[in-house]
């Protein structure tokens, strides 16, 4: 009996700690975020869900060819309204995001592929139809089938502190090539990226370690 009261007066203390190493690690190691579309179609799947490393991002060592999540830079996305009236479907929603199983729906997120970084300066495209990164071509293995590197000519160069980024699926995917007008002129901030995707981890048959890539050899 004096066991079993124990385990009960520690409970709330064992509760507490978990969720305390639960929002440590979703603050400074890994989060998980839902795909919802193919803009990154074959590398990643809709419906996949992803884990995140952080540490890219607060040691800002992002680099081409790495996947990142990043939060709307300026209208990306169209706004979104929460659907359920349910109180306790809310209540649920909101533990999930407070242990980072969720992401914050107030926050809309993008994920996209590097493809330059501060000072690279980026055109599209040269005689042979690629993209090209300080004068030199690039080779994209995970460009989708049947997709040009771009169907719409760019020449940028990165500016500090900031990243271009396109998407997988060029031909469903409105990346930076389509915000050159926005307040950023298409470039992402490293301020805006959570992090660099590492893994699918759902569903079970698309689990998957996702590589970093340069695509700059």
């Amino acid at each position: 009996m004096q066991r079993k009261g124990t385990l009960l007066r520690e409970l709330p203390v064992l509760v507490v700690v978990a969720l305390v190493v639960s929002l440590l690690i979703k603050t400074f190691l890994v989060q998980f975020f839902y795909i919802p579309s193919g803009s990154m179609e074959n590398t990643l799947q809709i419906k996949d869900r992803v884990a995140v490393n952080k540490l890219p991002f607060i040691s800002r060592n992002i680099s081409r060819g790495d996947i990142v999540v990043f939060r709307d830079p300026d209208g990306w996305l169209p706004e979104i309204s929460e659907t359920s009236t349910n109180k306790y479907v809310s209540k649920l929603k909101t533990g999930l995001v407070a242990v980072g199983v969720l992401p914050n729906p107030a926050k809309q997120y993008l994920v996209k592929r590097v493809i330059g970084v501060a000072g690279d300066h980026i055109v599209c495209c040269d005689k042979a139809g690629l993209l090209t990164v300080n004068d030199k071509a690039i080779t994209e293995p995970y460009i989708f089938a049947g997709n040009k590197p771009s169907d719409m000519n760019f020449d940028v160069t990165v500016p500090k502190d900031k990243i271009w980024v396109m998407g997988d699926h060029r031909g469903a995917s409105a990346d930076s090539r389509y915000h050159q007008e926005d307040i950023n002129k298409g470039f992402v901030p490293l301020s805006r990226v959570t992090g660099r995707v590492f893994a699918v981890i759902w569903p079970f048959k698309n689990i998957t370690y996702v590589p970093k890539i340069n695509v700059l050899k």
